[in-house]
């Protein structure tokens, strides 16, 4: 009987490859089609990989531990006739006549310059003079000398030569990873030599394997850091949410009453939201508000869809469930994906303020801090009262909202957490 392959799916559109957790079959084992047969980890969390037809487990390639593109061969399935002829590879027919001749300026192109491609997939240039390769459609200057070229007004790491980024892209370095490395070549920038004495000296510091989620975390909050980033933030009296979660059961925590706030806000002020795309502010169809949880070395971001519709009571239902399966490293894409803007409640470590980072495709992140005693004028009483308060912040993509929208939305959260009944 012919073997059918099993293959490292595409578990979501940033996935790029995942870490086997857990081979659940064995050869020789029976299988149903679409059986969950091998327990995978990526950056965002523990997905399953099955069968594709029904048959028998023929090999298992894969080992608990290993890491494996997307297209890697798994192991195989002994299935029927019918089913493997289902599963057979269709080679598309090459292209007929000359390609360089069908594509306009083609011709032109091949004669006019010259491909190369170095360590890090990058093509460049290469001029008729024989000049050293430069990035194309970037701006260098050459100095008198005819060395390497530096890039114009900057010194040092803006340039990096191929052979250090053929060894960066070897180890899976990126450029923030030797901000910490002071070049010594020409004009301050980084050697080969250099890059190897870093290398040298951190093996001499105890280390670990980081967790996928820790790595995913920390490409996340990379390709953030790469907007200008802002945060305001006031005092708000959670008074009036504890007695009215009191009143409740179950009872929703602070934070999800921020939730609620942030997304009847929205509703009323959806262009907050909008994420700058080129030319054009794009805004969501539907409001869905994610809420950090720390689970197993990082963060997971669950949403909740259509925030703004769901009721305070709904979302605590809702809330725990997503909890638990954060914590269980068992969110899915279409759990964790299409956020317009998240909570992040960093009281609940005791921390007063925090300037948290919104997630690439999201413009805004709500943080909550810790509720604490403090006085506050009552005109009333004419006298200093006790008050239970915590300060909200909220972080922004500058590009997209000024300080002034972002002080209205929070001063509008604010309000609507001073009515909690009808949240």
């Amino acid at each position: 009987m012919p073997d059918v392959p099993i293959t490292m799916p595409q578990l979501g559109e940033s996935m790029a490859e995942a870490t086997i957790v857990a081979i659940k079959v064995q050869p020789g084992d029976k299988v149903s089609a679409d059986q969950e047969i091998i327990e995978v980890e990526t950056d965002k969390a523990v997905m399953g990989v099955t069968t594709p037809c029904a048959g028998q487990i023929a090999k298992i390639d894969a080992e608990v531990k290993g890491t494996y593109p997307v297209g890697a061969v798994l192991g195989y399935v002994e299935a029927s006739e019918t089913d493997a002829a289902r599963f057979q590879k269709r080679v598309p027919e090459p292209p007929k006549g000359d390609v360089a001749k069908e594509v306009p300026g083609r011709e032109e192109e091949s004669a006019n310059s010259v491909q190369t491609q170095n360590g890090s997939g990058s093509h460049f240039q290469i001029d008729e003079a024989g000049l050293p390769p430069v990035a194309a459609g970037s701006h260098f200057q050459v100095d008198q000398a005819g060395v390497l070229p530096v890039p114009a007004g900057t010194r040092g790491a803006g340039y990096l030569s191929p052979r250090v980024r053929a060894r960066m892209a070897e180890l899976q370095l990126t450029q923030a990873d030797l901000a910490g490395i002071a070049g010594t070549g020409n004009a301050g920038r980084l050697t080969i030599k250099d890059l190897e004495s870093f290398l040298g000296a951190i093996e001499k510091h105890p280390a670990e394997q980081a967790s996928a989620i820790r790595t995913g975390v920390a490409d996340a909050m990379r390709r953030s850091w790469t907007r200008p980033l802002a945060t305001v933030g006031l005092s708000v009296c959670l008074d009036p949410v504890l007695r009215d979660r009191a009143k409740r059961d179950p009872k929703p925590g602070p934070a999800l009453y921020a939730l609620r706030a942030l997304a009847l806000a929205l509703a009323e002020q959806p262009a907050a939201a909008a994420r700058l795309i080129g030319g054009r502010a794009i805004r969501s169809e539907s409001i869905d508000i994610g809420v950090a949880v720390e689970a197993q070395d990082g963060i997971m971001v669950p949403v909740i869809r259509k925030a703004d519709q769901t009721s305070l009571a709904d979302l605590t239902s809702r809330y725990s469930e997503l909890v638990e399966l954060a914590r269980r490293r068992r969110l899915g894409m279409e759990l964790t994906s299409g956020g317009i803007a998240s909570v992040s409640n960093f009281g609940t470590f005791g921390l007063d303020w925090g300037t948290p980072i919104p997630l690439p495709d999201q413009t805004l992140l709500l943080g909550l801090g810790a509720g604490k005693k403090a006085p506050s004028w009552s005109e009333e009483k004419q006298q200093f009262v006790p008050v239970t308060e915590a300060e909200l912040t909220l972080s922004f993509d500058h590009r997209s909202l000024d300080g002034g929208g972002a002080g209205r939305l929070l001063k509008r959260i604010a309000e609507l957490l001073s009515e909690p009944t009808k949240l």
